[in-house]
């Protein structure tokens, strides 16, 4: 269980905050119980080397921003995370999201809440954001209803997108901007 920390923000029943090295073991063991899960979709870091590593690229690399959304009545257990990658300033001000839930947390609404704090968050400060995206491959029936709930449009499909699981995937673009009216 971690240990409660003070929330960048809260929902009724999901708190975000960052990640930090100390969450290492129970992220790991999240992973591990949810391989099946994430398969074929994405492989988070499974070892203490490959979450230092992940962890420490999202703590000290300005162009992202790790968020571990946390159950609030549970005593803050990792539920799932989200991250923005490729964050870019400037006249773009956009970045791209990554995420995942853990099974224990899988299909009880605790992802549409926490991503919903995430993109609230990274559209107000510190990081003003204008627009987030969402590749998905067009099989991850979850991920792409999970964009639905919280606002994306579709925007285009993009053949070959990701190297994942051994293979060039498809992906569909789901984007929002700050100015559509579901966040």
């Amino acid at each position: 269980m971690s240990e409660l920390r003070g929330y960048l923000a809260e929902g009724p029943r999901v708190g975000i905050r960052p990640f930090t090295y100390e969450d290492g073991a129970e992220f790991i063991d999240r992973v591990r119980e949810s391989k099946a899960l994430h398969h074929p979709w994405l492989a988070p870091p499974a070892s203490p080397d490959a979450y230092a590593s992940y962890a420490g690229r999202l703590i000290e690399d300005p162009a992202k921003a790790g968020f571990l959304l946390c159950e609030k009545d549970s005593g803050g257990d990792v539920a799932g995370f989200v991250n923005i990658n490729n964050i870019v300033q400037g006249g773009f001000l956009c970045g791209a999201l990554g995420y995942g839930a853990f099974a224990h947390a899988a299909g009880r609404g605790l992802m549409s809440e926490g991503l919903g704090l995430v993109v609230r968050y990274a559209f107000g400060p510190p990081l003003r954001l204008h627009r987030l995206e969402i590749n998905v491959q067009p099989g991850n029936v979850a991920s792409i209803a999970l964009a639905r709930r919280c606002g994306f449009r579709l925007e285009g499909f993009s053949p070959d997108f990701l190297y994942i699981d051994g293979a060039w995937r498809d992906h569909e673009r789901w984007a929002i901007t700050s100015e559509m009216p579901k966040r």
